[in-house]
């Protein structure tokens, strides 16, 4: 799947099937209709967004979730909230477009840092975001409570 001459675009209803296919795989697989519900959201959202990049045929190559955070510590921020590229599509220059227009989006509302998490068991993105500029700022324990 070429991506360096495929579109980035914002998500749209019509992609939730595509993403919930990427969504599975980096491990959090959904019904279709749960992600439709979500990016239903998020549209609505003037803090959040969804792009993907469109490959041939419709076929998504990936997408990026993003979020402006107010932090009461240290102000506005964009934060990169997913990124899934097709294992198809890895090393075709998608997941570089696709934080590229992540950094357009944060620029055209003013922020002036993008950052992200990432999963210690995710070795190749460890090396992919440096690679793009971006610097290992911490290392933090993310917990977390359901609320029943």
């Amino acid at each position: 799947m070429a991506a360096r001459s495929a579109l980035i675009r914002a998500a749209i209803i019509a992609d939730a099937a595509e993403i919930a296919r990427l969504s599975a795989q980096l491990g959090y697989p959904a019904r279709v209709g749960v992600f439709a519900g979500r990016l239903e959201r998020m549209s609505r959202s003037p803090t959040h967004a969804v792009l993907v990049c469109e490959g041939e045929g419709g076929r998504l190559a990936g997408f990026i979730g993003l979020e402006q955070r107010l932090m009461i510590e240290s102000g506005d921020k964009a934060e990169i909230v997913g990124l899934v590229v097709d294992a198809d599509a890895r090393r075709t220059g998608a997941g570089r477009r696709l934080v590229a227009a992540a950094e357009d989006w944060a620029h055209s509302r003013g922020l002036l840092e993008l950052f992200l998490r990432s999963n210690v068991v995710r070795p190749e993105a460890h090396a992919f975001y440096p690679a793009l500029g971006f610097e290992r700022s911490k290392t933090q324990h993310v917990y977390r409570k359901a609320l029943t």
